[in-house]
């Protein structure tokens, strides 16, 4: 069974329907808080996970908790201590009794040349972007399952790609494609697993591309323009409330971009 699609959820809302319940890491910020945001008008109940950005999500939640009582919830959590991620999805079910959905967008993003990478660099880039997933929707599936729920992980058109100058970044991508699919197989019939590819959708803060990095990156995307978060956003929507026979894929929202790269 399907979560319900987004249409169902804003228009037959009753007394006898329950929510459904996703989790989504990396969302108190940009691309992760336009995911909760799209989610939570969508009707569904969200659980925030950050990792440092704590003003940020308490303000994101209080917002959406303000609009529908007891639909958000703030949890704190370093993904790399793989040891407390099934500790993530029991604080879901305590509050709210079920998982419907999981979003695997937290991921560290940063440069790292051949010959200088350490294994810090490995544990930062693998762990966020390919341990955590994994394990984080381990301790899911179960819960997953039983309400025949999704997961949705935040993959890269890099993945297939690689960027010049992020081998590390692009390998763990690459490595979280591999795993979108193997889950899908594993997990089916019970639970679908899809992935989003982003491509220049919201510029890192800390300037790691040049403006005229960032002007030649447009130029070679189809559509003539970055990309914006809800892009994204509605296109994990799409993956969970309205794609019931869709499991297995990696959608590119990239402008075009990856066609021709």
């Amino acid at each position: 069974m399907a979560i319900p699609a987004v249409d169902f959820l804003l228009q037959h809302m009753n007394t006898h329907f329950i929510a459904p319940v996703v989790l989504v890491t990396g969302g108190a910020r940009r691309v992760g808080a336009e995911i909760a945001r799209r989610l939570h008008a969508a009707g569904a109940r969200v659980a925030l996970h950050y990792r440092s950005s704590s003003a940020n999500a308490e303000a994101l939640a209080a917002g959406f908790n303000a609009a529908r009582p007891d639909s958000a919830l703030v949890l704190q959590a370093d993904l790399l201590d793989t040891a407390g991620l099934p500790g993530l999805v029991s604080a879901v079910l305590e509050r709210f009794g079920r998982l419907d959905g999981l979003v695997n967008n937290a991921s560290s993003f940063f440069p790292t040349a051949v010959g200088e990478i350490d294994e810090a660099a490995w544990a930062d880039l693998i762990g966020s972007n390919l341990k955590a997933p994994l394990f984080l929707s381990q301790a899911a599936a179960p819960h997953l399952k039983a309400s025949g729920g999704a997961i949705i992980n935040i993959v890269d058109i890099h993945a297939e790609r690689p960027l010049k100058g992020y081998p590390l970044y692009s390998a763990a991508k690459a490595g979280l494609l591999g795993l979108t699919r193997a889950l899908a197989l594993e997990l089916a019939p019970r639970v679908r697993v899809n992935g989003v590819a982003p491509g220049a959708i919201e510029w890192p803060d800390d300037w790691q591309f040049s403006p005229a990095e960032r002007e030649a990156i447009v130029r070679h995307t189809l559509l003539g323009r970055t990309g914006a978060p809800s892009d994204i956003a509605r296109t994990v929507a799409f993956l969970l409330f309205d794609a019931p026979y869709i499991t297995g894929q990696v959608i590119a929202v990239d402008g075009g971009r990856s066609a021709h790269l």
